[in-house]
C-alpha cells in the first residue's frame, strides 16, 4: 500500500468543502448506477462526489461487461484481482516485426519471456472482507463493486482526510503519483461531469466550483521531458556497446535540428509495469521513449526525445517519431483506465506543442497504423493499442475533438462511431476463434458490398494468398479507426463506400446513427495519364542523394497501387530522409536528405506514402 500523503493547508481546506457535500448538486438520480453511488456513499459515510470522482478516474463509471482493465481492475470502482489477469509477455515478442525496421542492420527480435502479474494490490479481497462477500460478486455486480469501493475509501479515511484516502485508493507506492491521481479526482469533482455509461446508465457529478485543489511543489526530475501536473520519473534506456559490433538499445540523434519529428506513436505494452521497465533498461532489448502506468497514470521516460528509439517496426517512422507505451493488453480486449488516458493526453499535448506536431489522426497514430517497410514485413507488423482504445475520448482530452467539421455531402469523411454503442463481433481476444466479450470499440469493419453478410475486403500484404480479411481482433485488413479520414467512393442508401487499399470498402452509415461525419481536407489522386501509382511504406531519398560511405536504401513499393479515379486523404507533403546509424560511434551517423518529395496518405488501416510527382493534391468537396 502507499505511504501516507502529507497533508497540506490546501488539502485541509479542500476537505472542509467536501465534508459538507453528501451528494453532488443537481445530480440526475434517475439511473440505477446513480442510485447505487448515492446508496453506497450514504452507507459508508463517503461524500458522494468523492465516490463519483474516484470512480470516474478509474473507469468513467463503466461496468465494462465484467471484464478487467489493463491493470486487472474490475467494475466502476476498479477493484483489482490479479489472480484473474494471468501471465503475459510483451507485444515485442509477437509476430515477425523487427522493432528497429532498418534494412541496413540485422533484424532484432529480442525475447522477453512471460511475466507474472505483480503480487500486490489485491483490493478485491480487501473489499470482499469488508463486505463479507466474495471476489466473484465484486467483479461482476456493479452495485456491489461500488459498495466495495466505498468501503475501501471509508477504511482509508479513518483518522485522516479524504484527500489522503483518495491518494491511497490509487494503489501507488509513489507519493507523487498518488498525489497526481488525487489531484485529478479533485479537479473532476470541482468541474463536474456527466455521461452515459457503456451499459446506458446516465450518471452526473455536479460541479463544486469553490473546491480548492491542493498545490504541490514540482516533483519531476530536471532531466525528464514532461508537462506539469503529471508525475514523471526517469528510467533511462542504456546506450551501450555490445559484442559483435552490435549496440543497444536506441540511437543517439539531435532531433529536431537533424530531423523533424512528425508523429507520436501510441503503443500498449502487453506486459506489466515492472517487467516492462526492466526491459527498457536491457541493452540487448529494444526501446521506446515513455511508458505510462495504468493504475495511476505515472509516466516513466526512457529515451530523450531528441534520440531515436526502436519501437515502431519501420525505421523511417522511428527516425521521425516519439513512441509511448501504455500498460495494457490489446490482445485480451481489456480496457484502459481514465487515469492513464489523462496522463497520456497531457504528455502528448505537451510533446505536440513542443515539436509542432498536428493533433490529428494522421500524426497521432497507433502502432497499428504504422506501415510495413516492404511487402515481406507487412504481415508481421503489430496492431496495438487495438480496437478498444478510445480515440474519440483521447482527442477530447487533447482539446482536439474529432469529426463533424465538414459540410453535408463532403467527399471526405472522418470515422467517428459512438464508442460505447459500436461493438464489432471480434474474435480471438482470449483464444483463436473464440468470440470476444462485446464491448465498445473505435473500429468500423468494411465489407466488399453494402451488406453485413458480404465478405470483408482483401489485404494483399496481410493475406498474400488472396483470402479475405477476418474478424480476428488482430486482423486490421478490413477495418477503419476513429479519427481516420477517407474519400467517399459511393453512397447507396444507408451504406457508404470509401476508397481503401485500392478497393471500395462499405460500411453501414444510417442518418440516425452516423459512424462517419463530413470532413474538410485534401485528397490525393494519380496525375492525368497515369493508370496507377506505386505505394510505399517509407519515404526514402533517391539513390543520388546518398554520400559514398552510406549504403543506398532501396525504394521498394508495397503490394498495393493507387489507381486512376481513386482518392485518398492527404496527411501532407514530406521530404525524403534516411538516418544512417549503423555504428556505436555517433560521428559515423548521417542524415541523408533527398530532393524527392512524398505525400503521406491514409491508404488502408495504416498510413502510406506516394511520390509527390505521381499525384495531384486536391481539396475535398
Amino acid at each position: 500500500m502507499s505511504r501516507p500523503i502529507p497533508r497540506t493547508a490546501a488539502a485541509a481546506a479542500a476537505v472542509a468543502l467536501l465534508t459538507g457535500l453528501a451528494s453532488p448538486a443537481h445530480a440526475d438520480t434517475t439511473s440505477q448506477r446513480q442510485r447505487d453511488f448515492a446508496a453506497a456513499a450514504s452507507e459508508f459515510g463517503v461524500p458522494e462526489n468523492i465516490l463519483l470522482g474516484v470512480s470516474y478516474l478509474e473507469s468513467r463509471w463503466d461496468a465494462n461487461a465484467g471484464t478487467p482493465s489493463t491493470s486487472a481492475g474490475y467494475g466502476p470502482m476498479h477493484l483489482t484481482d490479479l489472480r484473474e489477469a494471468g501471465v503475459a509477455g510483451t507485444h515485442h515478442d509477437e509476430g515477425s516485426e523487427d522493432p528497429r525496421g532498418d534494412d541496413a542492420r540485422p533484424a532484432r527480435h529480442p525475447q522477453a519471456g512471460p511475466a507474472a502479474p505483480p503480487p500486490t494490490l489485491q483490493t478485491v479481497d480487501e473489499a470482499a472482507q469488508l463486505l463479507h462477500t466474495d471476489a466473484g460478486t465484486l467483479r461482476s455486480d456493479p452495485a456491489q463493486n461500488i459498495r466495495g469501493g466505498a468501503a475501501l475509501l471509508a477504511k482509508y479515511h479513518a483518522g485522516g482526510d479524504w484527500y489522503d484516502a483518495v491518494a491511497r485508493y490509487s494503489g501507488s507506492a509513489d507519493q507523487a503519483a498518488a498525489r497526481t491521481f488525487a489531484d485529478e479526482v479533485f479537479e473532476t469533482v470541482k468541474a463536474g461531469i456527466a455521461r452515459t455509461t457503456d451499459d446506458g446508465q446516465q450518471v452526473t457529478l455536479g460541479a463544486t466550483p469553490d473546491l480548492v485543489v491542493p498545490q504541490h511543489a514540482e516533483t519531476t526530475p530536471a532531466d525528464v521531458e514532461c508537462p506539469r501536473r503529471v508525475t514523471c520519473e526517469s528510467v533511462p534506456a542504456p546506450y551501450q556497446e555490445l559484442p559483435g559490433n552490435d549496440y543497444g538499445n536506441h540511437d543517439l540523434a539531435n532531433r529536431p535540428e537533424s530531423q523533424k519529428i512528425d508523429h507520436i506513436v501510441i503503443h500498449d505494452t502487453e506486459g506489466y509495469w515492472a517487467n516492462v521497465l526492466d526491459l527498457a533498461q536491457d541493452p540487448t532489448y529494444v526501446s521506446w521513449h515513455y511508458t505510462i502506468r495504468s493504475a495511476d497514470g505515472l509516466i516513466a521516460q526512457h529515451v530523450p526525445t531528441k534520440d531515436v528509439a526502436w519501437h515502431a517496426g519501420n525505421w523511417y517512422v522511428n527516425a521521425k517519431s516519439i513512441g509511448i507505451e501504455h500498460e495494457g493488453f490489446a490482445a485480451k480486449g481489456t480496457w484502459y483506465t481514465e487515469a492513464m488516458y489523462r496522463s497520456s493526453a497531457k504528455l502528448v499535448g505537451y510533446l505536440a506543442r513542443k515539436y509542432g506536431i498536428p493533433l490529428d489522426r494522421a500524426h497521432i497514430i497507433g502502432h497499428d497504423n504504422v506501415p510495413g517497410t516492404v511487402p515481406s514485413t507487412i504481415k508481421g507488423m503489430h496492431w496495438d493499442p487495438g480496437p478498444y482504445w478510445d480515440w474519440s475520448h483521447y482527442f477530447d482530452l487533447l482539446g482536439a475533438p474529432l469529426g463533424g467539421f465538414g459540410l453535408p455531402g463532403s467527399s471526405l469523411v472522418t470515422i467517428d462511431p459512438a464508442f460505447a454503442k459500436n461493438q464489432p463481433a471480434f474474435t480471438g481476444c482470449d483464444s483463436p476463434g473464440t468470440p470476444c466479450t462485446p464491448r465498445g470499440s473505435e473500429a468500423v469493419v468494411l465489407h466488399s458490398e453494402p451488406s453485413e453478410s458480404a465478405p470483408l475486403l482483401k489485404d494483399a500484404g496481410l493475406h498474400p494468398d488472396g483470402s479475405a480479411s477476418t474478424m480476428d481482433v488482430a486482423d486490421v485488413g478490413s477495418r477503419v479507426a476513429t479519427g481516420q479520414q477517407y474519400s467517399v467512393a459511393e453512397v447507396r442508401g444507408d451504406w457508404t463506400a470509401i476508397w481503401y487499399l485500392g478497393q471500395k470498402g462499405w460500411f453501414h452509415n444510417p442518418r440516425t446513427a452516423r459512424v462517419a461525419k463530413p470532413a474538410i481536407g485534401r485528397v490525393v489522386t494519380p496525375k492525368p495519364g497515369l493508370a496507377s501509382v506505386p505505394v510505399y511504406g517509407r519515404a526514402y531519398p533517391e539513390p543520388e542523394a546518398y554520400p559514398a560511405n552510406v549504403t543506398v536504401q532501396a525504394i521498394t513499393p508495397l503490394p498495393y497501387t493507387l489507381s486512376a479515379g481513386q482518392k485518398y486523404s492527404s496527411g501532407g507533403v514530406v521530404g525524403s530522409e534516411y538516418y544512417w546509424a549503423t555504428t556505436f560511434d555517433v560521428a559515423d551517423h548521417v542524415v541523408v536528405k533527398g530532393k524527392l518529395k512524398y505525400v503521406q496518405i491514409q491508404f488502408g488501416h495504416r498510413i502510406a506514402f506516394v511520390k509527390a510527382d505521381d499525384v495531384r493534391i486536391l481539396p475535398a468537396f
